[in-house]
């Protein structure tokens, strides 16, 4: 069985939804013949990594300090 480090198990709801909308994105601009829509949705995967970076990076820099508190 595959273990799942805490870092990814954070990691991964945000990877999940920038995939999630990028296939999304590919539907639309293709398939429903939507460019315009396809377009709009495609710009929310790097939103959605940038937030995932935002908020995953905070909370890992936290628990590093915290970590370096009860060291200390």
């Amino acid at each position: 069985m595959v273990q799942i480090t805490p870092a990814l198990r954070r990691r991964l709801p945000f990877l999940i939804a920038g995939f999630a909308s990028f296939l999304f994105s590919v539907y639309l601009y293709f398939v429903a013949d939507e460019p315009t829509a396809g377009i709009f949705v495609g710009l929310w995967v790097p939103s959605i990594h940038s937030l995932g970076t935002l908020l995953v990076g905070s909370a890992e820099q936290a628990d590093r300090s915290m970590a370096r508190e009860v060291v200390s």
